[in-house]
């Protein structure tokens, strides 16, 4: 493999630990750009292999978050099980069939998001506490099966879907709900990555140098998540979801 293709693949991973470690959908930036730069590989290794540097930005995020905001564990733990199971079943499925039927459905859901979140300046705001723990943790599974499956079968966007959800099914605010989703998307990622490494799906030569470069991205965009708190969480949210819904909307209309 050509290095410059790795530096580039390296560049893009960066700002998709960044992104991601805001609020989600770095795999918007660094699935098309390998996609487009490794075009004689399957697209299942691809993917596959770019669970690796996802895995590895997402876990220093997840630790700076760790240190400042205070997480449900024993929500989290039945979250990522669930989750790690409907991961690793969404990658077996990927390996078999095409996942281009879901866009044209993402594109609906995501603008409905971006127009919501805009339209409720209160949004995420402030955490909400008004639902039982039995109910909590039944929309919790649901939650995690749901993005848990989307996220093995699909995967960009995987992270803004946890944050929104976190907020809009949990009541958390955009904080919480950022610094929580990472922790469920920590066990998305592990699941396939356990399926994709026993197919034998990995590109290492592109997985190694990538996760590096996502892991120092994600530490530099949970620290500005930290310190900028939910305003500065609520509009980059806003600008992911907008870029999530301009990508759907090519591969839909123009693809």
């Amino acid at each position: 493999m050509e290095t410059y293709i790795i530096i580039l693949l390296c560049i893009a991973s960066f700002f998709a630990g960044f992104v991601d470690a805001i609020v989600g959908g770095g795999g918007l930036i660094q699935s098309p750009v390998a996609l487009i730069l490794l075009p004689n590989y399957a697209v299942s290794s691809i993917m596959g292999s770019l669970k690796i540097p996802a895995f590895s930005g997402t876990s220093f995020a997840a630790y700076q978050y760790l240190k400042k905001v205070q997480m449900n564990w024993k929500l989290l733990s039945i979250m990522a099980v669930t989750a790690f199971c409907a991961s690793f079943l969404g990658s077996s499925l990927l390996i078999k069939v095409s996942n281009d039927f879901m866009k044209p459905l993402l594109l609906v859901v995501l603008t409905l998001i971006a127009i919501y979140t805009f339209s409720k300046k209160n949004f995420g705001q402030h955490q909400v506490k008004d639902l039982s723990e039995t109910k909590q943790i039944f929309l919790a599974v649901i939650m995690s099966l749901c993005i848990g499956f989307y996220d093995g079968f699909i995967g960009p966007g995987t992270g803004s879907f946890l944050v929104l959800a976190f907020v809009s099914v949990l009541g958390f605010d955009f904080l919480h709900a950022s610094a929580n989703a990472k922790m469920v998307n920590l066990a998305t990622n592990f699941g396939s990555i356990c399926l994709f490494v026993l197919k034998g799906k990995m590109i290492w030569i592109i997985a190694i140098p990538m996760a590096f470069c996502n892991a120092f991205g994600g530490w530099i965009g949970a620290k500005l998540a930290i310190k900028k708190g939910n305003g500065f969480i609520r509009i980059f949210f806003l600008v992911v979801v907008i870029g999530t819904l301009i990508r759907f909307g090519y591969d839909v209309f123009f693809k």
